[in-house]
């Protein structure tokens, strides 16, 4: 799908020419059904459902479960049912667009535990004892969450129109829309093969957290983390510096679909990072053993080179920025020349960028010098650094399906470590507007990539995400009381690890001693991982065509520093996989590479939500 329904692969004078081919073979024109009240309502009760079990697992684990493919399916699954029964619905079937535009809103529902609810919130308890009011929470939340979502409104066009940027977790929701909606032919040996993979990663998931959440079956379970061999040293690898194997294959799928080059540029940013640096660190004294005690290290410097490459690379593209930003000074003028701009009509107008930017970031300034005491000239500051962040955030998805929103924290949480040490509260809280406002851009960027190949209407799925974030915050402030501020003394505790909240907590204490009090090296760390972000991304953008195959993704390199190394030698293992079906069955490849990986994403996430609730429902009757 990818490729058929990408100007990328077409010979075009511009971008102009461009985008008049995606109007006149992708997009599916102003009277598509789309944004229906159906559709949204849905994706806030689907999302709704969702947020609730991204709460419970990110406080356990400090992950969250995927969204966006899941919603899709359960929607699916829905309205097909409904059709059977409902003869309205039999006579007007959910459509692909519907689905799309459900699952935008659902996102913007699922993640928004991302917006501070794993991380700043249960940090400001850990480190200051404080609980919020829900009012509080929720107020904050919807801010930021708001502010998130406008700040993608001028990145789209660079991201995806221009860049081509894969967003791997996009491409695979459109897949599996159009499998699941289509009829016939290849669609229905794609959907066929997409739902036989979904059912194996059901299996996968089933056997390791069902298994292994009952006792007595516990033995027989798959291990979420299995070594390289049987030996000791094998095993010290895994439990000391995270070099094993990963049991799930959810990062296998989303390393096929991210390709080879990114992913190998993880395999080797997770040598130097876990197989080099890190028993270096731990034999020296600097980092404990495990991923939480080197990750508190290597996290700088490679946070530091994803934004150096980040901020250069969209610095160097300053032509496709003015474009992006084009509308900004024509405000008082009215809408853009549509001969001019193809798309004009399409796109959210910068207006939107503009207006819901000043609202929502005002709003962060003074919720921020209201609740949390943030000095205003701190809160203006916050809001700024958060757009640039944004763009490393969003570029980071694009390329690799991971959004560091820990990393982008942390950058905020060093720089008001120096502009403001000693203050815990600042540094926690203005971090979290950067984190929740870069979380909520990436997941309409990727849900915008599923629409651009579907030949969705941007507007109207910006429409469903903010209705998503309203759904997100009625739904998980509530369940995060009842999880959590029922019985705050578990945060931490081995029933409620908050392994996320624990770092942000660590660092916030750290740096209130100031920046002197950074681990051993870690402030030459930042100065060479930033130098090399720079010189690749110039290598990357001035240098010879033939250089950028082989040259190592920057993004990846960064990435591979603030995940387990486990997960990038998934990521790598799925696309050298997928690279050698291309290889050796191109036509193979292209049919089964993006659905079955699809599938094993969703069916992998499908049952781990299921799973949770089982075992919740296991421990109230007393089974388990």
């Amino acid at each position: 799908m990818s490729q058929e329904r990408s100007p990328r692969h077409e010979a075009f004078a511009d971008e102009r020419e461009a985008a008049r081919w995606w109007l006149a073979n992708v997009y599916a024109g102003d009277d598509a059904v789309q944004l229906t009240p159906r559709a949204v309502v849905s994706g806030m009760l689907i999302g709704g459902l969702m947020s609730v079990s991204n709460l419970y697992v990110g406080l356990k684990t400090g992950w969250g479960l995927g969204v966006t493919i899941t919603s899709c399916i359960i929607a699916y699954a829905v309205f097909k049912f409904l059709e059977q029964v409902v003869p309205a619905y039999r006579n007007r079937p959910f459509s692909t667009l519907e689905n799309y535009t459900m699952s935008s809103a659902a996102s913007a529902a699922g993640y928004m535990s991302s917006a501070g609810l794993v991380s700043a919130i249960p940090a400001l308890y850990l480190t200051t004892g404080r609980l919020l009011t829900w009012w509080e929470i929720g107020l904050w939340l919807f801010a930021l969450s708001i502010l998130g979502v406008f700040m993608a409104i001028p990145l789209k066009r660079q991201l995806i129109n221009i860049d081509q940027l894969p967003f791997p977790s996009g491409i695979a929701t459109a897949e599996t829309l159009t499998s699941m909606h289509s009829e016939g032919g290849e669609a229905v040996v794609k959907a066929r093969s997409l739902f036989g993979a979904a059912i194996l990663g059901a299996v996968v998931a089933a056997w390791r957290d069902l298994v292994g959440g009952i006792k007595p079956l516990a033995a027989w379970a798959m291990p979420t983390e299995i070594p390289f061999g049987p030996g000791g040293f094998a095993r010290d690898l895994l439990t000391k510096y995270t070099i094993g194997i990963e049991g799930s294959l959810i990062m296998v799928a989303a390393g096929a679909i991210m390709g080879l080059r990114v992913a190998a540029s993880m395999l080797v940013g997770s040598v130097i990072f876990y197989g080099v640096i890190g028993p270096m660190l731990v034999e020296r004294g600097i980092a404990q053993p495990g991923y939480r005690g080197i990750v508190s290290w290597v996290l700088w410097p490679s946070t530091a080179m994803m934004v150096a490459s980040g901020l250069l690379s969209f610095a160097l593209k300053w032509k496709t920025v003015l474009r992006a930003f084009g509308g900004l000074g024509r405000l008082v003028g009215g809408a853009a020349d549509p001969h001019d701009d193809p798309l004009a009509r399409v796109e959210v107008p910068s207006s939107w960028f503009v207006a819901g930017t000043l609202a929502a970031g005002t709003a962060c300034v003074i919720l921020g010098h209201w609740l949390f005491e943030i000095t205003w000239w701190m809160g203006i500051l916050a809001v700024l650094v958060t757009f640039f962040l944004s763009i490393v955030a969003a570029r980071a998805t694009g390329e690799t399906d991971i959004t560091p929103i820990g990393a982008m924290g942390k950058i905020t949480q060093l720089m008001y470590g120096v502009v403001a040490p000693a203050n815990i509260t600042t540094n926690l809280m203005t971090a979290s507007i950067t984190s929740g406002a870069a979380s909520h851009a990436a997941d309409l960027l990727t849900d915008l990539k599923s629409g651009y190949l579907l030949g969705g209407n941007p507007r109207k799925q910006t429409i469903s995400q903010l209705f998503g974030v309203i759904a997100g915050t009625i739904v998980s402030v509530p369940a995060y009381l009842f999880v959590v501020q029922r019985d705050p003394a578990r945060l931490g505790t081995e029933a409620l690890p908050a392994p996320s909240a624990k770092v942000w907590a660590g660092v916030a204490e750290l740096l209130a001693k100031g920046i002197d009090a950074l681990p051993a090296g870690a402030v030459m760390a930042i100065a060479v991982g930033a130098a090399i972000g720079i010189v690749l991304t110039l290598l990357e953008e001035l240098g010879p065509k033939a250089w950028r195959p082989w040259l190592p993704s920057t993004t990846g390199l960064g990435i591979a520093g603030v995940i387990p190394a486990f997960n990038s030698i998934a990521m790598f293992a799925g696309a050298l996989i997928a690279w050698l079906v291309a290889r050796a069955r191109p036509k193979v490849a292209e049919t089964y590479t993006v659905p079955v990986s699809s599938g094993l994403i969703a069916g992998e996430s499908l049952m781990g939500v299921a799973i949770i609730l089982v075992l919740e429902v296991m421990k109230v009757f007393g089974a388990g």
